[in-house]
């Protein structure tokens, strides 16, 4: 299929779809988490388990992208996948309230709400990069790869702050209240961000690729050496990045003695360095030049070496306690993930577009799915690590500075096999090395 070239327009467009999706996301993998946790003193390995499970519906992502392979347009992918994951974003806040009174109906109905929330990140998600990859040129690529991510950060720091704001006083009334609100106008921004943006005379007038049966382009796409070795290392990098995801709120919370206002909050603050450092490379690179194999390696390396960092000072502060300056240690770390994870998207972006023909959905779907299993493997870790550390040690502190001392090894590891592994794939155009997103 021979589309028009989307227009930085096109580009940003399609980033509000990112921002709708972090919005969704962050409430239900985030602040319920802590809810659970906290509030509720409930173990950790429960909140774990349902975020760990709609990683798993997220197998489905080649399957998805397949999907969006084979038909004319892929936006009523990313139209109906939102469309799912508001609805299940709605449900996750009921199922946490009822929790309260109900706690095996409750769990029953947060199982289906995230069974929804995997779904449609996976079929709106995968549908989306692979309609960046389809219809944005090679030379743009890096910078619409930071500009969607970018707009997706922003949507998670906002949707943190705000939100973060708006729950203190705390009530489960309120909990349910916001999550409708953030729901509704995540879908609704969606629908007017992919309006019109496929019909284009050359979408309409190209005849469709013969179908290929799903078996068979997955057997390909695996079957290519440089696609096969990205996956392995998106699955490892992705366990180093996620060990904390679900534990720094409640550590928040249990050590430091915040409320789920301040602890909502402070993750703004880590999405918010994200950002920072997203912007930063994505400047340096893709706006600027630069875009060679070794300068992308640097980055990532970069991006774990200081990632590492940052989670080995959160051991220690786990240790010192309150008098310790957690904000800007929480936001040195989003920094360094920021980093890293620009480098990911420029690679993701650049080998989705060399596939044998029209391949892009299902590149994209195999590389999601090995990114959802790594965030799924590294969030239960870490939750279920807390939950024995806490037993074994009888001290919080100790049981969460184990766990970032262990991720703080993870990046080092990330860090080897990124400076050994060679690009993944190299054009005239772009040439970059690869790692994250995010969640996407």
């Amino acid at each position: 299929m021979n589309d028009r070239p989307l227009g930085w327009l096109g580009i940003v467009r399609l980033g509000l779809v990112q921002t709708a999706l972090g919005s969704i996301v962050v409430l239900t993998t985030s602040t319920l988490n802590r809810i659970m946790m906290v509030e509720l003193a409930l173990p950790a390995v429960l909140p774990a388990a349902l975020v760990a499970w709609h990683y798993a519906v997220q197998l489905s992502r080649p399957r998805w992208g397949h999907g969006s392979d084979g038909g004319a347009r892929r936006t009523p992918w990313i139209v109906g996948g939102m469309g799912v994951l508001a609805l299940g974003g709605v449900l996750a806040a009921d199922a946490t309230a009822l929790m309260s009174a109900s706690p095996v109906p409750g769990i029953l109905l947060a199982i289906l709400a995230f069974s929804l929330i995997g779904a449609g990140v996976g079929a709106s998600g995968t549908s989306l990069l692979a309609l960046l990859a389809t219809r944005v040129t090679p030379t743009r690529r890096p910078a619409a790869a930071a500009i969607t991510w970018i707009m997706m950060v922003m949507g998670i720091a906002a949707t943190a702050s705000i939100a973060g704001g708006m729950l203190d006083p705390f009530s489960m009334q309120r909990l349910a209240m916001i999550s409708g609100v953030v729901s509704l106008g995540a879908f609704l921004l969606t629908l007017a961000a992919v309006a019109g943006v496929e019909k284009t005379p050359e979408v309409a007038s190209e005849p469709s690729e013969p179908k290929v049966d799903f078996a068979v382009a997955l057997k390909e796409t695996l079957a290519d050496g440089q696609a096969r070795r990205f996956t392995v290392f998106v699955l490892i990098s992705m366990i180093a990045y996620s060990a904390q995801d679900l534990i720094l709120e409640p550590f928040a919370g249990l050590v430091f003695g915040m409320t789920p206002g301040q602890s909502t909050q402070m993750s703004g603050m880590q999405h918010g360095g994200v950002l920072l450092g997203m912007i930063l490379v994505g400047a340096a690179g893709g706006f600027v030049g630069g875009r060679g194999q070794g300068w992308m390696r640097g980055w990532t390396l970069a991006g774990c070496g200081g990632s590492a960092l940052a989670l080995a000072a959160l051991a220690v502060a786990a240790r010192v306690g309150p008098g310790w300056p957690i904000a800007p240690t929480v936001f040195a770390l989003g920094f360094f993930n920021g980093v890293f994870a620009v480098a990911a998207i420029g690679s993701m972006m650049a080998l989705a577009g060399q596939g044998k023909g029209r391949r892009e959905g299902i590149r994209m779907g195999v590389w999601g799915a090995a990114q959802a299993v790594g965030f799924g493997a590294g969030g239960f870790f870490g939750a279920v690590a807390v939950d024995i550390g806490r037993r074994l040690f009888a001290q919080d502190a100790s049981a969460f500075g184990l766990v970032f001392a262990i991720e703080a090894s993870l990046f080092i590891v990330s860090a080897v096999i990124a400076a050994r592994i060679g690009a993944p794939a190299a054009s005239s155009q772009t040439q970059p090395i690869g790692a994250r997103h995010v969640q996407a």
